[in-house]
């Protein structure tokens, strides 16, 4: 192992990520250096190579990016305990936490008020090495890729959305076809739904969403009527659960106008600015709205991996593949909406 490393940075507070040699970094007595063998772009990652204003105020300068990653561990600290070893293959929960917080203390780590991202504000994966807290690491069975191991992190997104609320034998919407929503629409097949239909104006991922999700009825809102869909699907009242992933307040509204009363919403999506709704229909409507945060510690990973064994398939959702150097390409292909995940490949780094 040499001293340096490639890696992708922001270098300087501009739109962009720049090729760069940088130091292997030093695993701390309770963390493990990880040879990265496959990251993905995330939609956070879109944000940080547009230096949009969420990421001015939240990334310092430089920060090595990426937090969607699979790998190989290489080193251990001298406090990690028998559970890890060198050569195991990994991923790891991005959300790094203070195990001394009164969130983590009471078990619920995933709702500490002081989480810090991998790759948004420590040091990320999209490099050839990469350090994590042992705490974090998540080992991966033998049949799971580390390509499918790059996007558990999007996928523990979708499933802990669909946690929320019981879907065995319910009807559920799902609006916005971005990867983590096609996952969710998934997820919400494989947990008994009744009726999944998914909605977005994006129809190479509602196309792609048929593929990852077989069964689910995809609607483009913007050719196709959702109330006629529902008539179609044979729901007389509503859907009794929606999980939204866009962030987009038309589709909010969408949910508050089409549940049932006493239906349940989580929301995923985080809307880019404020946004008005009709208070007054969700009350008198009844409905329970929950916002959902990262994955659940470790309850979600133990039932991804569980929904991978079972049968769910995420292949068709990887729809670029690439090595690291051309990460321009995988950017851009992100950037475009015509893409599912993008996997770029560190395996051949030189």
């Amino acid at each position: 192992m040499t001293d340096t490393m490639k890696a992708l940075a922001k270098t300087k507070p501009a739109e962009g990520l720049d090729l760069i040699e940088a130091p292997v970094p030093t695993p701390g007595p309770e963390d493990v250096l990880i040879k990265v063998k496959k990251t993905a772009v995330c939609g956070t990652d879109i944000h940080i190579w547009n230096w949009d204003e969420w990421s001015q105020k939240n990334v310092p300068v430089p920060m090595i990016t990426g937090h969607e990653f699979s790998g190989e561990i290489v080193q251990i600290g001298k406090d990690v305990d028998r559970r890890l070893k060198v050569g195991q293959r990994v991923s790891a929960e991005g959300h790094v936490i203070d195990l001394n917080s009164e969130a983590a203390r009471a078990g619920h780590f995933h709702l500490d008020p002081d989480t810090r991202g991998i790759g948004v504000n420590r040091q990320g994966a999209f490099a050839e090495y990469v350090v994590a807290p042992a705490f974090n690491v998540i080992e991966l069975p033998d049949d799971v890729p580390y390509e499918i191991g790059a996007i558990l992190d999007p996928f523990g997104n979708a499933v802990h959305t669909a946690q929320q609320f019981d879907l065995l034998g319910e009807d559920v919407l799902v609006t916005g076809a971005g990867p983590i929503g096609i996952m969710a629409a998934a997820v919400a097949r494989h947990a008994g739904a009744r009726t999944v239909v998914l909605t977005d104006i994006n129809d190479f991922r509602l196309e792609l969403a048929q593929k990852v999700a077989p069964g689910v009825r995809t609607v483009n809102t913007a050719k196709e009527d959702l109330h006629d869909v529902m008539k179609e699907q044979g729901l007389k009242v509503g859907f009794d659960v929606a999980l939204e992933m866009s962030g987009s307040p038309i589709a909010f509204n969408q949910c508050v106008d089409t549940l049932i009363m006493g239906g349940g919403m989580a929301l995923l999506g985080i809307p880019a600015r404020p946004m008005e709704t009709d208070w007054g229909k969700i009350i008198l409507k009844a409905l329970t709205i929950k916002g959902v945060y990262g994955r659940e510690m470790f309850t979600t990973w133990r039932k991804m991996l569980g929904l991978l064994k079972a049968g769910l398939d995420l292949q068709p959702l990887i729809t670029h593949k690439m090595a690291f150097t051309d990460y321009r390409q995988g950017f851009e292909a992100m950037k475009s909406g015509k893409s599912g995940k993008v996997v770029l490949d560190w395996t051949n780094a030189a």
